[in-house]
């Protein structure tokens, strides 16, 4: 860890430390809300994140070996509520600093007064049956549907997914859900690295070159599960912009889970399969393979009715990789978000939802309403041994560095200073590579790679 990181770790802990404590009551409005008086039908709200992170012993081929980051997001969003009709939109500013050239840092940290909402909404209340609740959004929007796997609001990572289109949801008389969208995923600017280090201001852009649809379904079905279905299409072209893989993938899954309770144990599984078809390269002459690629996530866990409520969970996440010959097996995340599986994201992020096989133990625990945390730990194969590692980056096209990758430790604590409004979180990870990230071709071998970070974020 650089002198720089050290002092930014001490100047955040001393700004949680030295916060007044405020009321607890979270039903009452935010600070934002009640300085512009808390009007009737007109809500504001924002936040800022300061998170300072540190790699050492960078998994990533060909970057440096040690690297620093510093990463402010700031949000300001505001909805006005006419009763039919609603007017939303957010703006984030997400930026970085300290971060060198030859770092990982890219659109993922940086996207600085961009503008990721800006919609119409149509409440069209109990318009298609006694009890149900009809919604219609259009313009540019978040998503958030199911698991969060494939589609997601990405929190961790400093940016996150927007999308342009049109979003329809009903809520039915009988509790369950059911969504469908036709989108334009907005594609983060700038994508030059001597625009992201500079932070600079550049509008992202949507266009048809890019579309992702869908639908989705949540229904209770008895014995507290509840289940979900959803297909989920993603069609790509070349545009004079951009020369792409032309992905052309289809994305139909199931969900089937319980949820935590003191007292009972709960489950999760969920799978999806892909297909369609994809270019070898975004060479315009690169073949086109078939898609037949697929994902899974089990998990079974027992919280017990203590002090502390401590949940102990065992999971698996499997998604295929690509072999030679055939069709192509590497598993697409789409939008999702991987942080709730696989660790830490952002500058991190070793693990993910493509060629990877992971065995992992969670022990998780909440002292009180003020402090969280949680304790994982998995050990990591390849489901190919011919294909890059998960997130990695690191392949042996031979296949000849076998299979396990490695261990990967996870903790995290977080603190709520002032109860609502202040929270102070910090955690890492550190990955001990197996024989595949020790003796793979493009491996660096620098060592254990290792992660840390400290965030203070205020809500207002």
């Amino acid at each position: 860890m650089t002198r720089t990181g050290t002092r930014w770790i001490v100047w955040l802990a001393a700004l949680a430390a030295s916060s007044p404590a405020l009321a607890e009551d979270k039903g009452e409005p935010g600070p934002l809300q009640q300085a512009i008086g808390d009007p009737d039908g007109l809500s504001v709200s924002g936040s800022v994140r300061v998170r300072y992170e540190s790699i050492a012993n960078q998994f990533r081929p060909g970057l440096e070996e040690n690297s620093d980051i510093l990463l402010i997001r700031s949000t300001l969003a505001a909805q006005y509520d006419t009763g039919p009709v609603r007017i939303g939109g957010e703006l984030i500013d997400a930026r970085a600093y300290l971060a060198g050239r030859n770092s990982s840092i890219g659109t993922g940290e940086v996207n600085a007064l961009e503008l990721v909402q800006a919609y119409l909404g149509f409440d069209f209340g109990d318009g298609l049956g006694k009890g149900s609740d009809t919604t219609l959004d259009v313009g540019r929007f978040t998503m958030d549907l199911g698991s969060r796997r494939l589609v997601s609001r990405n929190n961790f990572r400093n940016t996150t997914n927007a999308f342009t289109g049109a979003k329809l949801q009903v809520r039915t008389a009988n509790k369950g859900t059911v969504a469908a969208f036709y989108t334009l995923p907005l594609i983060r600017e700038p994508a030059d690295k001597d625009g992201i280090l500079d932070n600079r201001v550049k509008w992202d852009r949507e266009s048809f070159d890019l579309q992702f649809w869908g639908a989705f379904a949540s229904q209770p079905v008895g014995r507290g599960m509840t289940l979900e279905a959803y297909f989920y299409g993603l069609n790509e072209r070349d545009s004079h912009r951009l020369a792409t893989r032309n992905r052309q993938l289809y994305t139909p899954g199931l969900r089937l889970f319980t949820k935590p309770a003191p007292g009972k144990w709960d489950f999760e599984l969920e799978g999806a399969y892909q297909f369609g078809h994809v270019r070898a390269s975004t060479a315009e002459a690169a073949d086109r393979a078939g898609v037949s690629a697929y994902t899974l996530h089990a998990e079974a866990g027992y919280q017990f009715a203590a002090d502390w409520s401590p949940r102990i969970a065992l999971e698996y996440d499997r998604a295929s990789g690509d072999k030679p010959g055939g069709r192509y097996g590497r598993f697409d995340n789409l939008y999702g978000s991987r942080r709730g599986d696989f660790g830490p994201t952002s500058t991190f992020g070793a693990l993910g939802r493509s060629n990877v096989s992971s065995l992992g133990l969670r022990l998780e625990v909440e002292p009180s309403k003020r402090w969280d945390g949680f304790l994982h730990y998995s050990a990591n194969w390849l489901d190919s041994a011919y294909d890059s590692f998960a997130t990695t980056g690191v392949r042996d096209p031979a296949g000849a560095a076998g299979r396990f990758a490695g261990h990967q430790i996870e903790a995290r604590v977080r603190y709520w200073a002032v109860p609502g409004i202040l929270r102070l979180d910090t955690g890492g990870a550190v990955l001990l590579n197996g024989r595949f990230l020790k003796d793979a071709a493009n491996a660096n071998h620098y060592g254990n790679p290792a992660f840390g970070y400290v965030e203070l974020t205020a809500t207002f």
